[in-house]
């Protein structure tokens, strides 16, 4: 009897452990290439913890394969502020799924792709000026397309 009650607290210890283990704690994220600042929304200074942590590491394990810099031009969007500079009603940026990487050359804009695809990014669209990324499972994957 004794053995058995030892046997069961401790599978309810076991199942607590493993209870609180799978609650979505606020992880720590530790990038090497970006401040989580970067990626607020300018109405909004403090929006950029709604960005998602995944997509955040696998941004920036990507950052250090290309060996050149990102600089975001937008990250996670209010729906205020995408419709203001008239994103599209649903974008990913409003999820915090997205993000524009400033690029205006060849060079970087192919480590940059290259980079992204080796991480497990890929939808991405390219600008004369940047390249749209996300992980946005609601929409088609393996996509590349160009903006006007």
């Amino acid at each position: 009897m004794f053995l058995r009650s030892i046997f069961f607290n401790t599978n309810i210890l076991q199942t607590l452990k493993n209870a609180l283990k799978r609650l979505k704690m606020p992880k720590t994220l530790n990038l090497k290439y970006f401040k989580i600042e970067e990626f607020a929304s300018p109405d909004d200074l403090k929006s950029s913890c709604k960005m998602n942590k995944k997509f955040l590491e696998k941004l920036d394990y990507a950052r250090g394969n290309a060996g050149c810099k990102f600089v975001i031009n937008s990250g996670f969007r209010t729906i205020e502020w995408n419709a203001k500079i008239g994103g599209r009603v649903g974008s990913s940026h409003t999820k915090g799924l997205a993000v524009d990487i400033h690029c205006v050359d060849s060079r970087n804009r192919a480590l940059i792709i290259n980079a992204l695809i080796s991480v497990g990014i890929r939808r991405i669209g390219i600008a004369k000026t940047f390249i749209h990324c996300d992980v946005d499972k609601d929409k088609d994957q393996d996509v590349i397309w160009l903006y006007n």
